[in-house]
């Protein structure tokens, strides 16, 4: 990552340019298959250990838990279909905050980068270490404050909720340490953080085939746990809030096929590259996802497996003994390992490109002088994380980035209409399949999920079944980037 000179000019969409080591890739070096494993390697971590026993809670029923994998997957499919026509025709590092800035102009672009500041990849980086730590704990017993203790420090957020910095204290040590570490090693070289990204994504593929077939060649389980039904069947309304709820984590096990689209400089063909890998990623998650979900139906039917707090293990326990369950879930700390490594790596690079434009503080868009790595932003990347860790649970940082990253989701694939009637003649080397109908379905779709994740939070919150409205809480962090945008453009012009 080197620094340019800035070209006003360079989009030729009319709006202010994207800084040059936005706009412009000095080396293309990743074909289709290392794209295919970055959006694999992004999508497949903490989510498929973790959120199917809350799913499960959730839903109370094997054959919805099925749908909603399905269901998101395909959803998610359509939105990676949608991203990958504006990730053809803007092949520029930067992603969203790239496409916002063509499609509605700075304010909107800023708001998106602002938000993946301050939730989407954070949260996202913050989630995964938790579970990483959670894991952790499986072998090193972490220290935990007495209850009382833990429940002296309150920070309470009116209308939202309250949080418990010294809950699972011991956890969230070692997540942010984590965190820590491995910012730190992307500080100093892009080098040795991607040969580590190389090695745990090889881990994470054998952590997926040792967890299923190690479960189904087992056969200590029962095929009829995929279609028994629970003890405890919900029914009605609570079923649709149940599935709201349950779509929300099956969303975040998904989330990160965007990642592609930072480093769209980069890419080789990537009017071509982009699309394919975006689809067959997909389709692989997809696959993936519905096997290790049914593989742990297979030994857990749905009441046993709602009230699993690691689900891989316990599911592994069941299939091999425990000796098995302790070997799996040292995998998997190696695997989220590898998570974090890889967004840590990815989510500083929306920042920078705000603070070359201008757009955030100036010192976030400047490259180490010897390393050249966007150095203070995976600073201050690693810093807000960590608060983040500390200020709640696994399910609380999951749900509140999903959440704001389908309402991110939402504009963007309002976008792609906006761009066939503002850039008709623009190049377009891939067009989404099915347009007008798959983008309306998922612009549908997405509309609904965020009004409806809102409505169910609130239903929660007031019913006390969870202590922080999540929505709320993550669009209430969002909005100082209203002042904050103002701040910056007076700042900008004031700067020769």
């Amino acid at each position: 990552m080197r620094s340019e000179a800035k070209n006003p000019k360079a989009d030729g969409s009319g709006n202010s340019g994207i800084n040059a080591a936005v706009a412009n890739a000095s080396h293309r070096t990743l074909g289709f298959w290392t794209a295919t494993a970055i959006i694999v390697g992004s999508i497949i971590g903490s989510g498929v250990f973790m959120k199917p026993a809350v799913m499960a809670a959730q839903l109370a029923s094997p054959v919805w838990l099925a749908v909603t994998w399905i269901a998101a997957g395909i959803f998610s499919l359509f939105g990676a279909l949608i991203y990958a026509e504006m990730g053809a025709m803007f092949p520029q590092t930067g992603g969203l905050y790239v496409f916002f800035r063509h499609i509605y102009g700075d304010f909107v672009a800023f708001l998106y980068g602002w938000s993946a500041f301050a939730v989407i990849n954070s949260a996202a980086v913050a989630a995964i270490a938790f579970v990483c730590a959670q894991y952790a704990d499986y072998f090193l017993a972490l220290p935990r404050l007495p209850m009382g203790v833990e429940q002296a420090w309150v920070v309470h957020i009116p209308g939202l909720g309250s949080l418990f910095p010294l809950q699972n204290l011991g956890v969230k040590l070692l997540a942010i340490g984590l965190v820590s570490g491995l910012s730190l090693i992307n500080y100093r070289s892009v080098k040795v953080s991607g040969k580590l990204q190389v090695i745990s994504t090889l881990i994470k593929i054998g952590v997926i085939a040792l967890l299923v077939f190690g479960i189904f060649l087992s056969g200590n389980g029962s095929m009829g746990h995929f279609i028994q039904p629970s003890a405890h069947p919900k029914m009605n309304w609570e079923l649709i809030g149940g599935l709201v709820a349950a779509l929300t984590g099956a969303f975040m096990a998904y989330d990160g096929w965007i990642n592609i689209t930072f480093v769209g400089g980069e890419i080789k063909k990537p009017g071509k590259n982009i699309p394919r890998s975006l689809v067959t990623s997909l389709f692989m998650c997809i696959g993936v996802y519905l096997l290790v979900n049914q593989a742990y139906l297979y030994v857990l039917p749905v009441d046993q497996m709602a009230t699993s707090s690691l689900v891989a293990s316990d599911a592994i326990a069941v299939a091999l003994g425990k000796t098995s369950s302790a070997i799996v879930a040292g995998l998997i700390v190696i695997c989220t390992f590898g998570a974090i490594n890889g967004n840590t790596m990815a989510i500083s690079r929306v920042t920078y490109a705000m603070g070359k434009d201008g757009l955030f503080f100036a010192w976030t868009g400047r490259e180490h002088p010897r390393f050249h790595t966007p150095g203070n932003a995976l600073l201050l990347h690693g810093i807000w994380s960590s608060i983040l860790i500390m200020s709640g649970s696994f399910d609380m940082l999951a749900d509140m980035f999903t959440f704001i990253a389908w309402v991110a989701y939402l504009f963007g694939a309002i976008g792609i209409f906006v761009l066939r009637k503002k850039m008709p003649l623009h190049p377009r080397p891939y067009k989404v399949w099915g347009y007008p109908v798959v983008p309306f379905l998922f612009v549908a779709f997405a509309a609904f999920y965020v009004v409806s994740t809102v409505w169910n939070d609130v239903a929660r919150y007031m019913a006390g079944e969870v202590p922080v409205v999540n929505s709320l809480l993550g669009l209430a962090i969002i909005a100082p980037g209203v002042p904050m945008y103002l701040y910056f453009r007076r700042q900008s012009k004031s700067t020769p």
